[in-house]
């Protein structure tokens, strides 16, 4: 799958049915995850720490995109209950897989949301 496919799949199963398992398919086993609230450095580690905090009552719609040979960029609309905020998710690809998620969003929408460290 070309860069952006993958950004695409990932999103679909993240914000999906609850069940994440499936994305570590799409995942280089190496994987690295820098976010505001959570880094990893596997593939296992990532989708580990989403089976313990789901990503429930969440939507997104996605604002803008666009790829590279290598990478895909995701620009959406991020809802969880009443409030909502603006992501940017890249995507690093290498072999037809995430190799590297960079999450970048504003963290004072925190507490509203409620999300956890």
């Amino acid at each position: 799958m070309k860069p952006l496919e993958l950004a695409s799949k990932y999103l679909e199963i993240f914000f999906g049915d609850g069940s994440v398992e499936p994305m570590i398919d799409l995942f280089q086993p190496n994987m690295v995850f820098e976010g505001p609230f959570f880094q990893g450095l596997s593939a296992r580690e990532y989708v580990d720490s989403l089976k313990a905090d789901p990503p429930s009552n969440s939507r997104y719609k996605i604002l803008s995109s666009y790829e590279t040979e290598s990478s895909a960029c995701v620009i959406y609309k991020f809802s969880k209950y009443d409030v909502s905020t603006t992501m940017v998710q890249q995507f690093e690809v290498s072999e037809s897989k995430i190799s590297k998620i960079l999450l970048v969003f504003d963290t004072g929408v925190k507490n509203r949301l409620g999300w956890r460290r």
